[in-house]
């Protein structure tokens, strides 16, 4: 792993972001439960869980793809803003990116303590310019607190960054015992902030990786250090935005101070984080439209979300009430893909090369679509986990079961739901499914963007590569001798069905067709089956049966 010269490791960090996903996962339910402000709609640590989740997610998979320190970081960055859900997580996500970016700016001259500390102060700043109208006894208060600290420490003589965690993490805890009297709804249901809550668990992480010592328990609530019960009459405000609006933003960032002064007006709780092109919004308004109308005019909002908070408060959630039956939750690579998803009856997240859903996203899924039981195809292997993510939140938050079947690639997951049978029990059902998933043999051909050494050898920018079970097996600089090549392999353990399915980089030569006819001519007694796929970087994805 590699270490920078001003002594900071990315295996520190790494080991950080899975100790910060496992804490908030642990909290999670606590921090639901003290959700009273600004909305008790009760997901403040679900939000900051899945915000965290898809950050850690994200610089996971940039170092397995071979990024430096400030790549990774960078990834880290993107993947918490791309992550955040909620008004918690998205500050959450300026917090995270603050920090990222200053540990990125480093300088071998600068003492680890002193950039630790001004990493805080910076991430502080930004959350504090990011929101529109920012109220003390919130999440806000605490990270000043734990900044202000922070920088005291760290011009000490001696300081290292353990030490400045260490205090930043203990005036964090005190400053949110002190919530309830800075913001009269905290007192008045008798909880402290969520949003602080989870902003102690993240320094208490990072405390713990720095030193090895775990912190004092924090008191949830005053007098009970266990999970508090949510207060009853801490209902929406009835003079209040009725919906939350979220979305991506690609704008520049001179569009930001006008988009904030027309969102401003519709409603409260605006929060705009990002940068470099990038933005995530969040407002609670009545207005709708006009909420996506002012990101219209910035620039192009996408993966807009609105939630009706009646139907999220506590008060009124029906979690599992009226779900029945079964359906499948699958991620596809391709418009191709999606509709032979779809028209085997599942409910489609996009996925593919580059744009790998987040468990924020597949939580949605799965808790959208009705159903009493949900069975996810991630289709991808960097996907498993975040499925398994988004299925535990799941199972936690309502009464739905949840089954992932591991399939790590697009034809694996085809052959599964093509024998999904909604008639069996989940158990049977699941079982045929996996077993089909298991049993299809997978390749691929794709084409190298880089120099290389492979398992099959080394390669060179453009060559093509053979895939088999996920692992090159080919190098070759035809696609269609690269591809028949791998048909062969595939089928050397036999088989009865073929499945190709073409890419869009599969082009005029019609090269899914050319491979079918091979396998026609060479193999007579295979059936074989050709779609139109859509998918990036595989001309050809394929399968054995």
């Amino acid at each position: 792993m590699e270490t920078v010269r001003h002594g900071i490791s990315l295996e520190t960090v790494l080991r950080f972001v899975d100790v910060a996903t496992d804490a908030l996962a642990a909290a999670r339910e606590e921090i639901d439960a003290l959700n009273v402000y600004p909305v008790p709609d009760g997901d403040t640590g679900t939000n900051m869980f899945l915000t965290v989740s898809a950050a850690r997610d994200a610089i996971r998979g940039a170092v397995a793809d071979g990024a430096d320190f400030a790549s990774a970081l960078t990834a880290f960055s993107r993947g918490a803003l791309l992550g955040a859900r909620g008004n918690s997580g998205v500050i959450l996500s300026q917090l995270l990116g603050g920090i990222a970016s200053r540990l990125s700016a480093a300088t071998p001259e600068e003492r680890n303590a002193v950039v630790m500390a001004d990493a805080l102060r910076l991430a502080t700043d930004a959350s504090y310019v990011a929101v529109g109208a920012p109220v003390e006894g919130t999440m806000l208060t605490v990270a000043r607190a734990a900044s202000d600290a922070a920088l005291s420490r760290a011009a000490e003589p001696g300081a290292r960054a353990r030490d400045v965690f260490s205090v930043a993490a203990a005036a964090a805890r005190e400053a949110l015992a002190r919530t309830p009297d800075q913001l009269k709804v905290l007192a008045d249901a008798g909880v402290v902030d969520a949003g602080g809550r989870g902003v102690c668990v993240v320094l208490d992480a990072a405390e713990t990786v720095l030193t090895g010592r775990v912190p004092p328990a924090v008191v949830a609530q005053r007098g009970v250090p266990r999970i508090p019960t949510p207060v009853s009459g801490h209902a929406l405000r009835p003079d209040g935005p009725a919906y939350e609006v979220m979305y991506l933003l690609d704008a520049d960032d001179a569009a930001i101070p006008a988009l904030k002064t027309a969102l401003s007006p519709l409603g409260d709780s605006l929060v705009v984080v990002g940068g470099e092109g990038l933005w995530n919004v969040h407002v609670h308004v009545d207005d709708v439209g006009a909420a996506i109308e002012a990101g219209i005019r910035a620039g192009r909002p996408h993966r807009v979300r609105v939630t009706h908070f009646a139907d999220q408060a506590p008060a009124v959630r029906r979690r599992g009430a009226a779900r029945t039956g079964r359906r499948i939750v699958a991620v596809a690579a391709g418009p191709g893909l999606a509709r032979l998803f779809e028209e085997a009856g599942a409910v489609v997240v996009q996925g593919g090369p580059g744009k790998r859903p987040s468990s924020g996203q597949l939580l949605e899924a799965i808790t959208a679509c009705g159903a009493a039981e949900v069975v996810v195809l991630p289709n991808d292997p960097d996907s498993v986990r975040v499925a398994e993510i988004a299925a535990r939140t799941a199972e936690e938050s309502g009464d739905l079961r949840v089954v992932i079947i591991p399939t790590r690639a697009q034809v694996q997951g085809l052959a599964a739901a093509a024998v999904h049978e909604p008639g069996r029990s989940l158990d049977a059902d699941v079982l045929e499914m996996t077993a089909t998933a298991r049993h299809a043999r997978h390749g691929a051909v794709t084409v190298a963007a880089r120099k290389a050494i492979t398992m099959a050898g080394p390669c060179e920018p453009g060559d093509v590569l053979g895939v088999v079970a996920g692992d090159f097996a080919a190098v070759g600089d035809d696609l269609y001798d690269v591809a028949t090549g791998v048909l062969d392999r595939l089928l050397g353990g036999g088989g009865e069905l073929v499945t190709i399915v073409s890419g869009c980089d599969d082009g005029a030569e019609g090269l899914g067709q050319r491979c079918a006819a091979f396998v026609e001519s060479s193999h007579p007694h295979v059936d074989v089956v050709v779609y139109d796929g859509g998918q990036a970087r595989y001309p050809l994805l394929m399968s054995v049966e």
